[in-house]
């Protein structure tokens, strides 16, 4: 009788159990996954890459041909490059046939000359099927994807064109980069070149317009124009800002002022107060000033773009002033790069803006 009463609780018990963790997954299951609005919003079709017409066009003659050939991408980030590729390769293999038809090599993955000549020398020599799993014909090659191949070492493109060439029938290779000058010339010549533009204005509204429309994010006119702005026709900023902004608003409005904070913008205030400075011709306004920057956490690199662009349309100076400025510009952007003090570089720029507009004519 014990026995039986002890094997009763044990099985309420159990239930009991059985329905707390019951509970437990269909809340879990109810959480909504955040996902990044660039992933959730990314082209999954050629035919919905935004702006460049001209890539889509050669792009489609060529998957109607069910036929690739080395493809080269070059332009300045957030235009499209890698979602391109991407969706080329979602519409040849299908989703399933993808993860075993396309190996991606991204900068943050090791590619020296060793994983060249190992992991994509093993890859391309796999043989691959002409046929998918719902029965569609499939190209009978596979696709090996290298992201900003511009960071690849020297020795690495040279140890890959010998690939390239032996693995035709098998393998086709995409090659994608910023800076197309930064690729040896023999890859080069092995690719069809296509050059992705910045993003127009109105392309970059649409697509925002459309993301705040879907997502129910409340945005300024203003806002949308600043994101524009910023991202100087750069899809993914943008869309990652505007996220950022929601994230911080929440139901209220997204304002342009919320973009700049967000994006590390310097105020125009403060850009005032260090023109101001300069013009003063007093170093101990300047000093101060700049270390006023430097303590708010305004970056030294978004500092010297403001100055550029706004050097550029004062019209009180000549062109031997701004040329000088530049000169200067262009030597601190280098310091800066190779890791030097951001105070000093900032005040130096700044000293000789300020021999330019208080003392042009003296040598």
């Amino acid at each position: 009788m014990d026995a039986f009463l002890r094997g009763q609780s044990s099985t309420a018990s159990s239930s009991k159990l059985k329905l707390q963790t019951g509970e437990e997954t269909a809340g879990s299951s109810n959480k909504r996954v955040v996902v990044p609005w660039v992933e959730k919003y990314r082209p999954r079709s050629v035919d919905e890459v935004a702006y460049q017409d001209e890539v889509v066009a050669v792009l489609k003659k060529s998957l109607e041909g069910v036929d690739l050939p080395n493809l080269l991408f070059y332009g300045p980030p957030g235009t499209g490059k890698t979602s391109t590729i991407l969706a080329i390769a979602r519409q040849l293999f299908g989703p399933e046939l993808m993860r075993s038809r396309v190996l991606e090599l991204n900068a943050s993955d090791e590619r020296g000359i060793q994983v060249v000549r190992d992991k994509v020398k093993k890859f391309a020599q796999l043989a691959a099927s002409g046929i998918r799993a719902d029965g569609k014909p499939c190209p009978p090659f596979k696709l090996v994807i290298l992201d900003e191949a511009d960071s690849m070492t020297p020795s690495a493109q040279a140890a890959l064109r010998r690939t390239m060439e032996k693995e035709t029938k098998t393998t086709r290779f995409c090659l994608i980069c910023n800076y197309v000058s930064r690729i040896i010339e023999p890859l080069t010549s092995r690719c069809s070149k296509f050059r992705f533009k910045p993003l127009s204005t109105d392309t970059l509204e649409k697509r925002l317009n459309m993301i705040c429309e879907k997502e129910d994010v409340k945005c300024d006119s203003k806002a949308i124009q600043e994101l524009i702005k910023i991202s100087e026709g750069d899809m993914r900023k943008a869309i990652t800002y505007l996220q950022s902004a929601h994230r911080l608003k929440g139901e209220d409005m997204v304002e342009a002022d919320d973009i700049s904070e967000i994006a590390g913008v310097v105020p125009i205030k403060m850009a005032d107060k260090l023109f101001e400075a300069c013009e003063s011709d007093s170093f101990e306004k300047l000093d101060a000033t700049v270390q006023e920057i430097i303590a708010e956490g305004h970056a030294a690199a978004q500092v010297i773009n403001q100055v550029h662009d706004r050097i550029i349309e004062m019209a009180e100076l000549n062109d031997h002033q701004k040329s000088a400025i530049m000169e200067k510009i262009a030597i601190v952007d280098k310091c800066l790069c190779d890791g030097a003090d951001e105070y000093l570089q900032i005040l130096s720029l700044c000293s000789v803006m300020m021999q330019q507009f208080c003392h042009a004519g003296q040598t």
